[in-house]
């Protein structure tokens, strides 16, 4: 059975805390609400945490859906939207911590081990540094529209602000991106790529876990 004819008897499920239908919210959305958190946080431990909080959280508040509508897809990732900033957040305070913390030392080197997701951190860093070219708000708008496939409405119900604020905010990011391909920049090395709006179209392709 396709979600959206499914979705307005699953709200009734959430709010009355059938435990049997969030599993199934869970099984449906955990890659999409994963897939968004990474792209925001750019860590995969990060991401992680984000997805499990977002869950939790979703639990914790499911009284709060509202009993008519679509896709709860869009208040899921929302709730992500949040739970990715707190996470970088900390990541950054725990990164402060480490500069001012002696060197660690030196550890064996498994490379066979982690030679297949040196290439995927790599790709992720670079998409995570394009992003970071944008405010934060334009960012996140960006991730639900572009990447996640929300469309304004949707975005603007994960965000809750008005579709015109999700309308040129994706304007205004697209812009930003748009000018940033047009500067001159120095040639890539080892096969990056020429631009950071040509690193933000890696959004359009689904992160693996």
């Amino acid at each position: 059975m396709r979600e959206t004819e499914t979705a307005e008897p699953e709200r009734a499920r959430i709010r009355a805390g059938d435990r049997a239908a969030f599993g199934e919210l869970y099984d449906r959305h955990a890659r999409a609400v994963y897939n968004h958190a990474l792209r925001l946080t750019g860590n995969w431990a990060e991401a992680e945490e984000a997805m499990s909080e977002t869950f939790l959280a979703a639990w914790r508040t499911r009284e709060s859906v509202d009993p008519e509508g679509g896709s709860l897809k869009p208040w899921l990732l929302g709730i992500a939207t949040h739970k990715a900033y707190n996470a970088n957040r900390g990541l950054r305070r725990r990164l402060a911590f480490l500069a001012r913390s002696p060197e660690p030392r030196p550890v064996e080197d498994f490379a066979e081990e982690t030679a297949g997701r040196i290439d995927d951190a790599r790709r992720l860093a670079l998409v995570h540094r394009a992003l970071g070219r944008l405010k934060r708000q334009d960012r996140e708008v960006f991730a639900l529209c572009v990447s996640a496939g929300l469309d304004y409405q949707q975005a603007a119900e994960a965000l809750g602000v008005p579709v015109g604020t999700v309308r040129s905010r994706l304007s205004r990011a697209r812009a930003r991106l748009a000018r940033l391909s047009a500067e001159a920049e120095p040639p890539p090395a080892h096969g990056e790529m020429e631009s950071e709006a040509a690193l933000a179209a890696l959004f359009l392709r689904e992160e693996t876990r």
